[in-house]
C-alpha cells in the first residue's frame, strides 16, 4: 500500500498538466498575473490581473466536450480563413489545422531569468507543419512573450499563412470598449473581388454602404465585419480598453513579421459578442488559388513561403495595464530601452501606462 502511495504522489508531481473546466491546460503562475493554455488545440484562455481576475480572453470557453477548439486567442496555421473546396473535402478546417490538434508540452513553466518559462508542440498532420512554442511570462509583471518556430516537414516547399487571432468577448467587451492600433491602410473584406482594397479607407474609418464606420467601438452592427490594414512602422500594436471595467489589454509585434492588422467584429442579439485582434503574414481572407493570383494588395504581400525542412521564427508581446474609469484610450504606444510606455488619446504625460519590459 506505502508503494502504491508513492507511485500515485509522483505520478501527481509530475504531471505537467492541469485539468481546468476538464480540459487539460498549462498554468503559467507571475506575481501580478496568471496565463493559462488550454492544450486541446492551443489556445491562449485567460490571462488576467492577480487583483482582477476579468479575463479579456473570454470567448468560446462555454462549449461542450473536451475536443480540440479555437477559443480565446488561438493561432491560424496553415492558413487564415477558409480552405479550397478541394482542401474541405480532404478535410482541412477554417482558419487551419493549429487550434484543432492537440499540443503537448515539452517544458513545464519554471523560472528563468525573471520570467516563467514553458514551452509546447504541435505537428498538423495535413498541412505537414510542426509549431514549437516557448511562452515567457514575466514573474512581476503582467507581460509575458511568445515565440513561436514553425518547420516544414514536407519533401517540398509550400505557401503558408500565419495569424495570431486573439479573441476579446463579454463582460471586458461592450458597447464602450475601445480598440486602438496603428494601423493605416485598409479595406474591407466584403469589396468584391479581384480588387477588394477598392475603395481603401485609413484606421479606424471603415465603410459600410458609402457611410463612415468608426472601428474604435461596436455597438449594435458589426458590418462590415472585417476590415484589414497595413502597418508602416517598425512595431505594430493594438490595445482593447475596458473604462468601465479598468483595464486595457495589449499586443506588440514586430512588423517584419507581421506585416496586417485585421480587424474582426462580431455582435449577437445587437449587443457586442466578439472582437478579433489579429495580426499576421496575410490581409486577404481567402483561400490559396485566390492570394496566389491577386499577390499583392497595398505592396504588401499576401502569403508567405516555407521551403522543404526550413523553419522560421516570429514572436509577439502581450499586457495588461489597469485604467481609470475616464480612460479615453491609446492615442501612441512606444517601445524603446527595454521600456513600454502608452500614451493615452488626449491626455498628458501624467496619464501615461508604462512597464519596465526587457528585451524583446
Amino acid at each position: 500500500m506505502r508503494i502504491l502511495l508513492t507511485l500515485l504522489l509522483l505520478a501527481t508531481i509530475g504531471r505537467a498538466d492541469t485539468i481546468i473546466n476538464g480540459r487539460r491546460s498549462l498554468v503559467f503562475e507571475g506575481q501580478s498575473s496568471q496565463l493559462i493554455v488550454d492544450l486541446a488545440g492551443g489556445s491562449i484562455t485567460d490571462f488576467h490581473l492577480r487583483t482582477q481576475p476579468l479575463n479579456p480572453l473570454q470567448w468560446g470557453n462555454k462549449g461542450e466536450g473536451v475536443e480540440p477548439r479555437p477559443m480565446g486567442h488561438f493561432l491560424c496555421l496553415d492558413r487564415w480563413g477558409a480552405p479550397s473546396e478541394a482542401e474541405q473535402k480532404n478535410g482541412m478546417p477554417f482558419h487551419g489545422e493549429a487550434s484543432r490538434v492537440e499540443w503537448q508540452i515539452t517544458q513545464t513553466p519554471k523560472p528563468k531569468d525573471g520570467k516563467n518559462q514553458g514551452e509546447m508542440t504541435a505537428t498538423l498532420p495535413l498541412a505537414g507543419l510542426k509549431v514549437q512554442r516557448r511562452i515567457e511570462l514575466s514573474v512581476r509583471d503582467a507581460f509575458f512573450i511568445v515565440h513561436e518556430e514553425v518547420t516544414n516537414l514536407n519533401k517540398l516547399g509550400r505557401v503558408f499563412n500565419m495569424v495570431q487571432h486573439p479573441t476579446i468577448g463579454p463582460p471586458f467587451l461592450d458597447e464602450h470598449t475601445v480598440v486602438d492600433a496603428n494601423a493605416r491602410r485598409g479595406f474591407m473584406q466584403n469589396s468584391p473581388l479581384p480588387n477588394p482594397e477598392e475603395p481603401a479607407v485609413v484606421w479606424p474609418e471603415a465603410r459600410q454602404d458609402g457611410q463612415p464606420v468608426n472601428l474604435r467601438f461596436l455597438t449594435r452592427d458589426h458590418n462590415p465585419n472585417v476590415v484589414s490594414y497595413t502597418l508602416d512602422e517598425e512595431y505594430g500594436w493594438t490595445t482593447a480598453s475596458s473604462p468601465a471595467q479598468g483595464l486595457l489589454i495589449g499586443y506588440l509585434w514586430k512588423t517584419s513579421e507581421y506585416p496586417w492588422f485585421n480587424a474582426w467584429r462580431h455582435a449577437e442579439n445587437a449587443k457586442p459578442a466578439a472582437r478579433g485582434l489579429e495580426f499576421g503574414t496575410t490581409g486577404l481572407h481567402q483561400p490559396f488559388p485566390i492570394l496566389v493570383a491577386k499577390g499583392r494588395i497595398f505592396g504588401r504581400t499576401l502569403y508567405e513561403y516555407l521551403d522543404a525542412g526550413q523553419t522560421i521564427a516570429k514572436r509577439y508581446a502581450c499586457f495588461l495595464f489597469k485604467i481609470p474609469k475616464d480612460y479615453k484610450g491609446v492615442g501612441r504606444l512606444s517601445y524603446a530601452g527595454g521600456r513600454l510606455t502608452l500614451q493615452e488619446r488626449e491626455g498628458g504625460p501624467a496619464r501615461a501606462l508604462s512597464m519596465e519590459v526587457g528585451g524583446f
